[in-house]
């Protein structure tokens, strides 16, 4: 079996030769005709994957929590570019809005809210959800088409859609991972002469077997230098939610998802969605690199505990039936749970701020 952008990358491969992961990665999540995100809206039961704010009300919510003490923070600036990058069907950003609406009416009337998106489909969504807002919001492309001023961005399973390279473990060195046709002309992967620059290798390389994985991200490190370099001109913070790991290093973590479960990566290009984990020490690098204070790294569990999720969750289900609470604890439990399918220690939690402030949890109390 295959699928429409399967034939077209087959065709491609056959003309041009095997093409680089990040390049499939691409074509799969993208394609102008047959991309992952362009064709549909991929959320909830009826799509391939659900993500946190789509869990419960409460994630979204807990994020406006913080915005909002960011905010403040920075001094109660008069006018604010709020920034989502990737905001699914808008369903984060509703409850985001409201909590600022409700504890900081003069923070939400100086408003100006962007969502980062490239999907027709998800654009629509999100303008749905969205309506009662719809004097503050715009959408854009990219993060350079964004309006100046004061900027508080926030992002949710972003970074992981954006493509990475992978690199083969050999004993010269590393060989970038391809996409090519085996005999009977179907999608395998590949090794292509292309070495990784030396200078880019990492640590104790050598050590690890032939065939071992590295896998890293140049786009996802310039999105993040641009987003640093657009905060330290004009002021703001960046909280960056993800699946990944705090430290560098090997390990294949390509993976697709459609209807709910792991898929082959080459299986059905274009009709599953194809991420990878996100290295947040090279997002915190690329951060430095520009010159921004990096709050402490933390686990989404953690996180969330530290902005109230318990107290939360306890006054949403006050005065509920008890199959609404059991409801509203098992949210909670599995946005911080640290067991099996649940978010607590797989998602990675990251807050970039233009000058050192104190931001709870990342930096305690006060």
């Amino acid at each position: 079996m295959t699928t429409p952008l399967g034939e077209k990358i087959r065709a491609m491969i056959e003309t041009g030769g095997p093409m680089p992961v990040s390049t499939y990665f691409n074509l799969c999540l993208a394609d102008p005709e047959h991309g992952y995100y362009i064709t549909r809206d991929p959320l909830g039961r009826a799509g391939d994957f659900t993500t946190a704010p789509e869990i419960s009300q409460l994630f979204g919510e807990l994020i406006g929590i913080f915005l909002v003490q960011a905010w403040q923070r920075h001094g109660c600036p008069p006018e604010t570019v709020l920034i989502e990058g990737g905001p699914g069907r808008g369903t984060m950003m509703a409850d985001i809005l409201n909590v600022i609406s409700k504890l900081t009416p003069e923070f939400y009337s100086g408003l100006s809210v962007v969502l980062m998106e490239t999907s027709p489909a998800l654009r629509a969504r999100q303008a749905e959800t969205l309506a009662r807002h719809c004097g503050k919001i715009g959408w854009v492309d990219d993060l350079a088409e964004a309006r100046e001023g004061f900027t508080l961005f926030v992002a949710n399973e972003l970074f992981d859609a954006i493509a990475t390279r992978q690199f083969v473990k050999a004993h010269s060195g590393l060989f970038e991972r391809v996409v090519t046709l085996d005999d009977d002309g179907a999608l395998c992967f590949g090794v292509s002469p292309a070495k990784l620059d030396p200078a880019s290798l990492p640590p104790a390389w050598q050590a690890q077997p032939d065939g071992a994985i590295f896998e890293t991200a140049p786009a996802r490190e310039a999105l993040m230098a641009r987003l640093a370099e657009r905060l330290k001109g004009t002021g703001g913070s960046a909280l960056i939610i993800d699946y990944g790991h705090l430290e560098s290093g090997f390990g294949d973590t390509l993976q697709a998802i459609r209807n709910h479960a792991f898929d082959p990566p080459l299986a059905h290009p274009g009709e599953a969605d194809l991420t990878s984990h996100v290295d947040f020490a090279a997002l915190a690098a690329a951060a430095l690199q520009e010159g921004l204070h990096v709050h402490k790294m933390m686990m989404q569990g953690a996180f969330l505990a530290g902005l109230g999720l318990g107290p939360r969750a306890s006054a949403l289900g006050r005065g509920k039936d008890l199959a609404t609470q059991q409801q509203i604890v098992a949210a909670a439990r599995r946005l911080a749970g640290e067991g099996e399918n649940e978010m607590g220690n797989l998602f990675k939690v990251l807050c970039i701020t233009h000058q050192a402030l104190p931001l709870t949890p990342f930096d305690g109390e006060d």
